[in-house]
């Protein structure tokens, strides 16, 4: 269906937030939500973030423009993170969010990933979210790239970690099957 006709469900049925994330977009180069954000931002009246394949500060203002209130970066942020700095600097902490995929290894650590857990990104991921942090982003979406899917629950391990080790709110992602699954998160 179109993404724009479950937003609205969703709207209807109460979220109080909503994230359009292309998880791909910067490993096949494209940024493909413009119009997406665009007709739901006409449609719902919550908080919006759009994220997936913005590289610049450019790509950024042309998807607050598009209606988003917020932006999620991951790959770009990870090249650049200088890239965090100023585009807090220039549309405010509360709008850059940054994304990590989080992947265990065998030794128990966790390290950052790109393009949908593809591709280890070179960083440790509380140490990651502890320079994202203070560099100026103002929200954390954490997604257990393990968990993704399974519906056995988030990695609250990982998830407790990492709030713990930042002053900006976390979101945990990868893993939900239940709403037990989210209460735990929370808690």
């Amino acid at each position: 269906g179109k993404p724009e006709h479950f937003a609205r469900w969703y709207y209807e049925n109460g979220i109080d937030e909503l994230l359009y994330m292309d998880v791909v977009a910067s490993l096949y180069g494209r940024n493909s939500l413009l119009e997406i954000i665009s007709k739901t931002a006409r449609e719902i009246f919550v908080p919006l973030t759009g994220g997936g394949g913005l590289r610049t500060v450019e790509d950024i203002k042309t998807v607050l423009r598009a209606g988003a209130d917020k932006v999620s970066l991951n790959t770009a942020a990870i090249k650049n993170p200088e890239l965090i700095e100023e585009a807090a600097w220039r549309f405010g902490s509360s709008t850059v969010v940054i994304s990590i995929e989080a992947i265990k290894q065998r030794d128990g650590g966790y390290l950052a990933y790109t393009n949908n857990g593809r591709d280890h990104a070179g960083k440790d991921v509380f140490e990651w979210a502890v320079e994202v942090a203070e560099r100026g982003a103002g929200e954390i979406i954490l997604t257990s790239v393990d968990r993704e899917g399974t519906g056995l629950g988030y990695d609250i391990e990982l998830t407790r970690k990492v709030a713990q080790s930042v002053p900006i709110p976390v979101i945990a992602c990868g893993g939900a099957g239940t709403p037990d699954d989210v209460a735990e998160a929370v808690q």
